[in-house]
């Protein structure tokens, strides 16, 4: 298979299919399905992961434009007799902080669309604006309208920290929004696209027969590539780079179908050959730190967390979950569905891949502890002693570690109160530096039993905060629980690390270790 150009960053369909140079695919089977489901769509997604271009091969799609679908599904399954009238709206490009800035966007897109189409301006409003281009390009066409909304709520998550100016914005929203109720009958097709998922109640009111997709199985993969994508589709990439690796780092989004790959990592790590956060790299995550910082949120429930439907959909101004921001901003995706009871669905979330594990821990570190001058040296020797497998010398990084928190630190941050807080932070510690980390319980705050998988070494934790889980010894319990059993069939050294901390003393009270060999000879050692 012949390579082709990588279409890195490029949101235009027409773009990436004239003269067919870039690597495609094909999408069309999702939006052929989706046209004959129904009339009005939904669709929530994290940043970068597509959206844009999906929006616009539906545009080229319904304007009929076929020279484009060559060779591609649709070419042979749509009818290219009829073309329709589309409008698009995008609120991707920009900051708009204020209900004015909405309105300038709003006023400027509409003149475009008005002068693309003969329409002089009658009404001063965006609302009235947007209904009279609706029914006069139907009854200019004889056709009814394709209404195409890309970054529905950008506007809204802009000011999402300053609430009063975040619900302005979403009200006038809410207005323009409402023309698509208004004018149903005079509509093909409406699609819109988001991150996040904000009540119907809130900014659709009365548009019932918006059908929202975002968990449709049938639709988890609409958008970022799948396994078989990059297997066939970008074949030529793959040589000289590790497979699994591939996997491990950007695989891993689900909506409770087929799982994903976010395009936009693939794409760079195909082009630069080196393994990097490209996703995270793209937009820090300040305000979602921020907001589980000031909520003690304990860190390690970020790798099993428990939602319902009501909870993933609890998004709006002045009342944002915790797991819906997570999980609709593509930092917690669904790891798996249960229902316990008929209509009722248990959704267990977890980090999609190495790359967002990694890369959120790092953010939430300097929210736990400070910024630490240390801390890179602390990450960079704790790399160094798993390499090595030097388990007593973790006990002097782990007491060093602790040591280097400014004790100013603990008195001017409520943080530091919470009964989770000394958990979370040896839980990033580990989390932040991209190892393979398996959590056996997280139901206790005061207490960690964790997994680590690293350099043919197999390492299991009981990190216990004393005056919170005074009942026996760490590495005792560890023992009792008998995690190691899981692990014995992977013919590695297992290491049983009991770690003690003082909330008192702010430091570790014990390091006790038990190293277990493949030929069951048994290693001890008491700190």
């Amino acid at each position: 298979m012949k390579a082709k150009k990588l279409p890195i960053g490029i949101q235009t369909f027409a773009k990436i299919r004239e003269q067919q140079a870039y690597y495609y695919v094909d999408k069309t089977p999702h939006a052929l399905r989706l046209i004959e489901q129904g009339s009005h769509f939904f669709l929530s997604r994290p940043r970068r992961f597509g959206k844009s271009l999906f929006l616009d091969t539906l545009k080229e799609l319904f304007e009929g434009h076929r020279e484009l679908f060559q060779g591609l599904h649709a070419d042979s399954h749509w009818d290219w007799s009829v073309k329709y009238p589309v409008l698009r709206f995008s609120f991707g490009g920009g900051v708009l902080g204020s209900v004015a800035d909405l309105q300038a966007s709003l006023h400027a897109q509409l003149t475009l669309l008005e002068q693309a189409h003969g329409l002089n301006m009658q009404f001063p409003d965006a609302r009235s604006r947007f209904m009279q281009l609706i029914q006069h390009l139907a009854a200019q066409t004889g056709q009814r309208v394709v209404v195409l909304i890309d970054e529905y709520d950008k506007p809204i998550l802009d000011r999402i920290e300053d609430r009063a100016r975040a619900a302005e914005i979403r009200d006038a929203l809410k207005d323009f929004y409402s023309v698509l109720k208004d004018s149903d009958p005079y509509l093909r097709f409406v699609f819109l696209t988001g991150v996040s998922k904000f009540s119907k109640v809130s900014l659709f009111s009365g548009l019932n027969n918006l059908q929202d997709i975002t968990i449709d199985p049938r639709y988890s993969d609409i958008c970022g590539y799948t396994d078989a994508d990059v297997d066939s589709v970008f074949a030529p990439e793959l040589p000289g780079l590790d497979r699994e690796q591939i996997r491990a780092w950007y695989n891993g989004y689900h909506w409770c179908g087929t799982s994903v790959y976010n395009p936009f990592d693939l794409l760079l790590l195909f082009e630069r050959r080196v393994f990097r956060p490209y996703w995270f790299e793209t937009g820090t995550p300040t305000f979602l730190v921020k907001l589980l910082a000031e909520r003690g949120f304990f860190t390690p429930q970020l790798a099993r967390l428990y939602a319902d439907d009501q909870l993933l959909s609890a998004f709006d101004v002045g009342h944002i979950a915790s797991e819906a921001l997570l999980w609709q901003t593509g930092y917690l995706t669904i790891r798996q569905v249960d229902q316990p009871i008929l209509g009722q669905w248990i959704y267990t979330l977890g980090y999609p891949n190495r790359e967002v594990e990694s890369s959120l821990n790092t953010s939430l570190l300097p929210a736990l502890v400070g910024d630490m001058p240390q801390a890179l040296q602390h990450r960079m020797r704790l790399i160094a002693l798993l390499q090595s497998a030097d388990v007593s010398g973790m006990q002097a990084l782990f007491h060093a570690f602790f040591a280097s928190i400014p004790h100013d630190w603990y008195r001017n941050n409520p943080i530091a109160q919470y009964e989770g807080y000394w958990a979370s932070i040896f839980y990033s510690y580990f989390a932040a530096l991209g190892l393979d980390i398996r959590l056996e319980d997280v139901t206790n705050q005061g207490r960690i039993d964790m997994a680590v998988l690293f350099g043919g070494q197999v390492y299991l934790f009981e990190f216990k905060v004393v005056e919170l889980v005074p009942e026996g010894k760490a590495l005792a319990q560890l023992q009792a629980k008998n995690y190691a059993e899981k692990y014995r069939a992977r013919g590695e050294p297992i290491h049983l690390i009991g770690v003690e901390w003082s909330r008192e003393g702010r430091n570790i009270v014990a390091f006790e270790v038990q190293t277990l060999m493949p030929a069951e000879r048994q290693l001890g050692s008491a700190a």
